[in-house]
């Protein structure tokens, strides 16, 4: 779980998307969006087959969301004014921008990778006998919490980074990761389609 998460690639958007914040709430922010990819993780490993039966949710499906979510913010990044011209998620009279849980805790951290890991682990959990179920459960969630909390270290530690760039060096992070981020996104993208056709790919 931990390098398909990895918390070292969502860091450098933390501190993009974090700028303006104070260190207080930068802190809150990367804690909320750990707890909410703990959730969300949980649900999909519990409740995963289950809701995409209902709504008959491929997880190629998944991956072209996660795509087209995460090329939106990159967009957002590369080109701030475009989206909101005259504010800023910093302004204090405008108030912050909550992104713990998108794009935080979904689709940076719960991705659709972790997501599809979580729903491999579930399936390979009911092929097993049930009276085992309840003992790897626990031992996929308490995994799965461990992996969280070392996120939000590193995401703690990637905060204070942001006092060592300055204004200019934060503008042009956030832009070289908006075009970073809408490559991930773009290549998501494909992924799902070429999954959901059954298309081989490198």
């Amino acid at each position: 779980m931990l390098p398909i998460t990895n918390p070292f690639s969502t860091a450098p958007l933390f501190i993009a998307l974090t700028s303006g914040f104070d260190n207080k709430e930068r802190q809150r922010q990367a804690l909320k969006g750990c707890i909410y990819a703990f959730w969300i993780l949980a649900v999909f490993l519990l409740l995963g087959g289950a809701i995409i039966d209902f709504f008959r949710i491929s997880v190629p499906g998944i991956r072209v969301a996660g795509g087209l979510i995460i090329s939106a913010i990159g967009f957002r990044m590369l080109f701030p004014q475009a989206w909101s011209p005259g504010s800023s998620a910093s302004d204090p009279q405008k108030g912050q921008v909550d992104i713990s849980f998108t794009p935080l805790a979904m689709p940076s951290l719960a991705g659709p990778g972790s997501i599809s890991v979580v729903l491999s682990a579930a399936a390979q959990i009911r092929s097993i006998r049930p009276e085992d179920w309840r003992t790897i459960y626990v031992a996929v969630i308490l995994g799965m919490a461990l992996t969280l909390t070392l996120c939000f270290l590193v995401l703690r530690v990637a905060g204070s980074m942001v006092r060592y760039l300055g204004p200019s060096g934060i503008d042009a992070m956030t832009r070289i990761f908006g075009f970073l981020l809408i490559c991930i996104g773009m290549q998501f993208l494909l992924t799902g389609i070429s999954d959901f056709f059954g298309i081989h790919h490198v």
